[in-house]
C-alpha cells in the first residue's frame, strides 16, 4: 500500500535503513537489491544491498544504528505482480523462503530496532537476470517515492 510507505517516510526525525534482499539470478526475486541499489542516501534515509546473505550483515546493520529497519524483498502477497505492502513482522507468516537460510521473523530477533518488510509481489522467480516489466515499473515508483520523500 503506497500510503503505508508515505507514513513511514514522513517520520523525518527517524533514520530509516532499507535493506535489499533477494537473488539477482532469479528474475523478480532480485527486486529488493534492484531498489536499494538505486536509493540515494540522505540524513534520514540509507540503503544496504545484501542479496541472499542478510544473516551475514546483522552486525553491520546494528552498527549503522537506524531507528527503523525496512527489509525490501519479493514476497507472495497473493496479488497482482508489482503490488507491494509495508508489513510489520507480526503480519507475516514465519516462513523460510528458498533464497533465505533463515526466516525473516526469526532473523529480526537479532536486530535492536523495529523491523518492517516491504514485500513486493513477483511475477516470475525462475532462473534469469531480468526483472519483469510490471515488477520493475512498480519498483521504480517505490524508488522515486523513497528518493523524493527524503
Amino acid at each position: 500500500m503506497p500510503g503505508d510507505l508515505d507514513i513511514l517516510l514522513s517520520a523525518k526525525d527517524k533514520k530509516i535503513l532499507f535493506v535489499g534482499v533477494g537473488n539477482l539470478l532469479k528474475q523478480d526475486d532480485g527486486v529488493g537489491p534492484y531498489i536499494t541499489s538505486r536509493i540515494v542516501a540522505s540524513d534520514n534515509i540509507d540503503a544496504l544491498t545484501v542479496e541472499t546473505g542478510l544473516e551475514n550483515y546483522i552486525g553491520k546493520i546494528n552498527s549503522l544504528n537506524p531507528d527503523i529497519l525496512v527489509i525490501v524483498d519479493c514476497m507472495n502477497l497473493n496479488s497482482r505482480a508489482g503490488t507491494y505492502k509495508l508489513l510489520a513482522l507480526n503480519q507475516i507468516q514465519d516462513l523460510t523462503f528458498n533464497t533465505h537460510n533463515i526466516s525473516l521473523r526469526h532473523l529480526s530477533e537479532f536486530f535492536e530496532m523495529p523491523v518492517f518488510i516491504l514485500g513486493i509481489q513477483p511475477e516470475k522467480i525462475a532462473f534469469g537476470e531480468n526483472i519483469s516489466y510490471l515488477v520493475k515499473n512498480e519498483a521504480n515508483k517505490i524508488i522515486n517515492q523513497i528518493n523524493s520523500g527524503r
